[in-house]
């Protein structure tokens, strides 16, 4: 028998694979291919298919199944301005005395290890981390959570672009100086600069949609 829960723990899981890279945008979701990995009932799976329909991340078409989302360049817009509502509120407000920029630090070494072996898709799950915990700085158990599903919806943004060398190595330069100014004590300063990254990081993406 299946735990109360099990269809949240399953649109997690899902949620996680789109976050790692592991779901491309219009993706067929099989069930009958799914339930047995996830070792879950068809009933659970459909339950946890709906969440991720509400959230915007999988879309339901008549007569074909459940897809992985495409993003429309409106919707990707919309992301990055609720991204710079979000996490530039949360840095320029995050404590200083001490920073509490761990989990800042740790994102950026888990980056540091996948360019290194040259693996830019990691590197890009690195990097989306490394923007949830600008938001835990918060201290907000909603807002991390809504932070999560801004994160699915973006890698699927970033899995349009061809090169995902170019479209995630010069951020990472970018998430060293964010994270050094606020250690320093600077949260204004280290907000500004993510306000400015993340307008960059928006240009990019959207010049990458077909």
């Amino acid at each position: 028998m299946e735990r109360p829960g099990s269809a949240a723990r399953t649109a997690e899981r899902l949620r996680n694979s789109m976050i790692n890279g592991e779901l491309a945008p219009g993706t067929r979701l099989a069930e009958s291919s799914l339930t047995g990995p996830l070792e879950v009932s068809r009933n659970t799976l459909r339950e946890a298919f709906s969440t991720l329909i509400e959230e915007g991340l999988l879309v339901r078409r008549p007569h074909r199944g459940v897809f992985v989302a495409t993003l429309t360049a409106a919707q990707i817009a919309d992301i990055y301005r609720v991204r710079v509502l979000l996490e530039c509120s949360a840095l320029r407000q995050a404590p200083v005395r001490p920073p509490r920029a761990e989990g800042m630090r740790a994102a950026i070494d888990e980056a540091a290890q996948a360019a290194g072996a040259g693996d830019w898709r990691a590197v890009g799950t690195a990097d989306l981390h490394f923007h949830e915990r600008i938001v835990a700085l918060a201290g907000s158990p909603r807002l991390d959570a809504w932070m999560r599903q801004l994160t699915a919806e973006l890698r699927l943004a970033f899995m349009a672009a061809p090169d995902t060398e170019a479209l995630h190595g010069p951020f990472v330069a970018m998430n060293e100086e964010i994270t050094t100014s606020y250690e320093a004590g600077e949260a204004g300063r280290a907000a500004d600069l993510l306000r400015d990254y993340l307008l960059t990081s928006e240009r990019i993406v959207l010049g990458h949609l077909p």
